[in-house]
């Protein structure tokens, strides 16, 4: 699995220490250094069925100063990852992707933390140590 997190943000470490508390194995990834990709901004998508603004932080400083309540409704998908991927603090967090049992492609994805969706989520999916 891979966690992108931001380490100042009090959310990502209960997001953390959940994981761990689980036995759950994960890479950590600074997502302001080091934000996800767009192939895997494009599989969170579609885990959140084409709901884009799901994939924003709303109430963050960036989101408010580059004007994207305004803004996002009329940026096509492909204009939103591509921002997303290039500025990492648009984007809502933790962000939780992981691969099937069967390994290979990402497949499954949670972003922000709430202890029983996380829970959910994952006893729904069969991971494996990514």
């Amino acid at each position: 699995m891979k966690l992108y997190h931001y380490p100042n943000c009090s959310t990502c470490r209960k997001a953390i220490k959940f994981l761990t508390e689980q036995g759950l194995e994960f890479d950590r990834f600074d997502i302001t250094l080091q934000p996800p990709g767009e192939n895997e901004l494009r599989s969170m998508l579609a885990n959140y069925h084409g709901e884009v603004r799901r994939l924003f932080n709303t109430s963050g400083l960036q989101y408010r100063a580059l004007n994207m309540k305004e803004k996002l409704p009329e940026m096509t998908d492909a204009e939103a990852i591509s921002l997303l991927a290039a500025n990492g603090k648009l984007i809502k967090r933790p962000f939780l992707l992981g691969c099937n049992a069967g390994g290979g492609k990402i497949q499954r994805g949670i972003v922000g933390f709430k202890e029983s969706e996380w829970l959910e989520f994952l006893q729904k999916a069969a991971w494996q140590d990514r």
